[in-house]
């Protein structure tokens, strides 16, 4: 018992460790989890500094099942760099569809950065399992998913009752949902002991949603944009209740406004008489939309927003 106890005590030590201080908007997090049907799994790296980050310092761990390990679990060495504001997509990568296992969509395995097949690795994830982003030289814990040692049963949910684990029936969070970092979350959750109450900083969408990969709308990323080039504009609420009204603010002079699906399909199109647009989201289905803003000077932006 006395060597099981100080077996506890180096883990949780070793993680905590690990959990040192990051600065907003200075190192990488994960910003999109995909747990589908079958094998349609992804992660989504994102880089929310001004320089290109090389990844071969960075790896995924998964710790299934509350196991205090990532050996059994699976980790991975992430490679390739990312660009200011860009992301790094890692996908399930196996497509054979006899496989006993199940197999990868293969539109959502041709969106991958980085494909993984060997077993096991983070990309065998389940809604149980906790997924931890770090540095490999330091040891550093950038982020976490789900909570280092703790089973929820199926998955985390957002039921503070039961700790946010299942055990009083909540809705699943990170089992066949794909969670997309919040815009406002500038930094990711280095403390692999605490409470994983999903719905702080994810929102949530359903199985096998996976339109929104390769991109990441952060503040990070904006407001180096607005600063850069004087283009401020605001799109709020983000996300909004079908029905609403979604407001466009801006301090240029736009020509144009346009709204378009996942599928690239043009919903609405706005010629504002002044900067500030209203956007009545009645006639939209539920979902991820893209806005494309037109300036007079010839400049576009685009944004994305999402209607529950």
């Amino acid at each position: 018992m006395k060597n099981q106890f100080l077996l506890i005590y180096m883990i949780i030590f070793t993680i905590q460790l690990g959990a040192q201080v990051v600065i907003d908007c200075t190192d990488l997090f994960i910003s999109e989890y995909v747990e589908g049907s079958s094998q349609n799994k992804a992660l989504e790296i994102y880089n929310p500094t001004n320089a290109i980050i090389d990844l071969s310092d960075y790896q995924l761990e998964r710790y299934r099942d509350g196991e205090t390990s990532s050996a059994a679990g699976g980790v991975l060495q992430l490679n390739g760099t990312i660009p200011p504001g860009d992301v790094w997509v890692v996908t399930h990568g196996d497509t054979d569809q006899t496989a006993q296992f199940g197999f990868i969509d293969i539109t959502l395995y041709n969106m991958g950065d980085q494909n993984v097949s060997v077993y096991p690795s983070p990309l065998h994830m389940n809604g149980d399992d906790a997924i931890v982003l770090s540095k490999i030289s330091n040891g550093q814990i950038l982020d976490v998913i789900g909570r280092v040692g703790e089973d929820p049963g199926i998955a985390w949910t957002d039921d503070a009752s039961a700790g946010y684990t299942d055990a009083n029936g909540g809705a699943w969070w990170t089992a066949n949902h794909t969670l997309i970092r919040k815009p406002t979350i500038k930094i990711g959750d280095s403390d692999g002991l605490n409470l994983f109450n999903p719905a702080l900083e994810w929102d949530s969408l359903p199985t096998n949603t996976w339109g929104n990969l390769g991109t990441h709308n952060s503040n990070c990323f904006t407001t180096k944009i607005q600063e850069k080039d004087n283009k401020e504009f605001t799109v709020y609420p983000n996300p909004i209740k079908k029905g609403g009204n979604l407001v466009v603010i801006s301090k240029e002079n736009v020509k144009k406004v346009e709204i378009y699906d996942l599928l690239g399909k043009k919903e609405k199109s706005i010629f504002p008489e002044e900067n500030n647009s209203i956007i009545s989201t009645s006639s939209m289905k539920k979902g991820i939309y893209f806005i494309r803003l037109y300036f007079e000077d010839g400049r576009i932006f685009d944004n994305k927003f999402i209607v529950e």
